[in-house]
């Protein structure tokens, strides 16, 4: 393994660290299948519906795209299912019909990085990892979710394709988006021929409107009360908006680079984070 992978994969550790990120890409992959692949017995629980979609539309799914607040099942440019990631049961069943039998792990809080829930984790063809918490976090979301390769084999044995919003896959070089995108929205790791980068995609975690406010809907349980200044633009050099700001980032979907390639797609993924719980 090259010294810049190790820096990416460093990367991803500290990013998943800060806040409730914290599914740990890093961790070994050797865990039990699932009984049943539609066993949803330690799925956390949604107040929302089950996202409910026919076998027939399942199976003509080609990509599964990681959004800053949501998983979307497409056929071409067509939307088969959009799941929540509020919606931790509907994420793992469907994704069990489509790509079959997981990999199963349970973890307990700690285990995925700092302040991350317990929760069971779910990898499918070593490419889609989902945490599914028996808490869900701070800002409401139930899942994360850890995209690891380009495609990945559905249960039928078609091929799907993985991407982040616009099309970005895990193996493609993003250094026009990293160098055309502010300092906001990028963290270098390290420097010289061991560079690595995280880039924010796409910003999310609106607060939502039938929930009820804790000021800052993407504070990452730190503690923020109601009232504290919300989180705002932070300008070119990063630093617009306080020291609150810069403690708890701008959550979303992000893209971790060896060098400029994208080696990891993850959500939630807050970019200059700097609190860790």
């Amino acid at each position: 393994m090259t010294p810049r992978t190790l820096l990416a994969l460093g990367a991803a550790a500290l990013a998943f660290a800060a806040g409730t990120v914290g599914s740990d890409v890093l961790a070994p992959g050797g865990a039990a299948p699932a009984a049943a692949a539609e066993d949803r017995s330690d799925v956390a629980s949604s107040a929302q519906p089950l996202v409910r979609v026919t076998d027939r539309d399942l199976r003509r799914v080609d990509t599964v795209e990681l959004d800053a607040e949501s998983l979307v099942l497409r056929r071409g440019d067509a939307t088969v299912a959009d799941m929540s990631m509020r919606d931790a049961r509907s994420t793992v069943t469907l994704l069990n019909r489509l790509l079959g039998t997981p990999s199963r792990t349970q973890t307990a809080a700690g285990d995925g990085g700092a302040c991350f829930p317990s929760g069971t984790t779910y990898t499918w063809g070593g490419a889609v990892r989902v945490a599914a918490l028996d808490t869900p976090s701070s800002v409401g979301n139930a899942v994360e979710i850890r995209v690891l390769r380009d495609s990945v084999r559905s249960r039928t044995g078609e091929r799907v394709e993985l991407t982040g919003p616009d099309g970005v896959q895990v193996g493609d070089d993003v250094a026009d988006a990293i160098q055309a995108a502010p300092r906001s929205d990028k963290v270098s790791f390290g420097s010289g021929d061991s560079q690595a980068w995280q880039l924010l995609l796409e910003s999310g975690w609106a607060p939502d409107d039938d929930a009820p406010s804790t000021g800052d809907p993407r504070a990452e349980h730190d503690g923020t009360t109601a009232g504290s200044a919300p989180t705002g633009d932070q300008g070119t050099d990063g630093s617009g908006g306080g020291a609150d700001d810069d403690a708890q980032g701008t959550n979303g979907v992000s893209a971790l680079t060896d060098d400029t390639q994208v080696t990891v797609l993850g959500s939630p993924m807050p970019v200059h984070a700097r609190r860790s719980c």
